[in-house]
């Protein structure tokens, strides 16, 4: 697991809203998925304009670990607005079953977002890859509808990752699909460092 520092301050008091103590009034359900590049970049960016209101996000990564990513270096500079927590080993899953350590890190990733809806510190979470972690094996649909049960109306909720689970998507307020239509690394260029990760 791995968080993140303290940074320069937006408008606001840190609890929500640019003008004080303004939450979001209804907070809504996002999936992005699909098979083009962009999901956690676009998760990304709604972090990025909800601490320019003042609002506060946790991103939960789920599967990711192990690495500093350009993302995890520049949330340091939105500190107290956003932070990333990565739950995983950084080893990817592949045709076999994920071992103990990874479902615990998954199911940490659960009761990590439990907390966050509970605490009321914050206005947007983001359960970034997700959708993996139900496909893996690692947490169950059934947990991950029951966490959307809970969410407080204040909270906007983003889950990401491919082949997003359809009751996820039937769950979900706004869905958004990316369409590889063109990719550099089909030309052999591999993932580079600052654009990519």
């Amino acid at each position: 697991m791995q968080s993140t520092g303290t940074g320069p301050q937006p408008p606001g008091n840190g609890k929500g809203g640019g003008c004080g103590e303004k939450r979001l009034e209804r907070g809504l359900i996002q999936v992005y998925t699909g098979t083009g590049k962009g999901k956690t970049t676009a998760a990304l960016g709604l972090a990025l304009r909800a601490a320019g209101r003042g609002f506060k996000t946790d991103i939960i990564q789920f599967m990711k670990g192990r690495g500093v990513t350009g993302e995890v270096k520049g949330i340091e500079l939105l500190k107290p607005y956003v932070t990333i927590t990565q739950f995983g080993t950084g080893r990817f899953i592949r045709g076999g079953r994920p071992g103990d350590i990874e479902k615990e890190l998954a199911r940490e990733a659960l009761r990590r977002a439990m907390k966050d809806f509970a605490s009321g510190e914050y206005d947007l979470v983001i359960l970034d890859e997700v959708s993996h972690a139900i496909n893996k094996g690692l947490i169950t649909l059934v947990d991950l509808l029951q966490l959307l049960k809970e969410k407080p109306g204040h909270i906007e909720l983003v889950l990401t990752g491919r082949d997003m689970p359809g009751e996820l998507i039937e769950a979900a307020d706004l869905v958004t699909e990316m369409v590889a239509v063109k990719h550099p690394f089909e030309r052999g260029i591999g993932a580079r460092q600052g654009i990519e990760y």
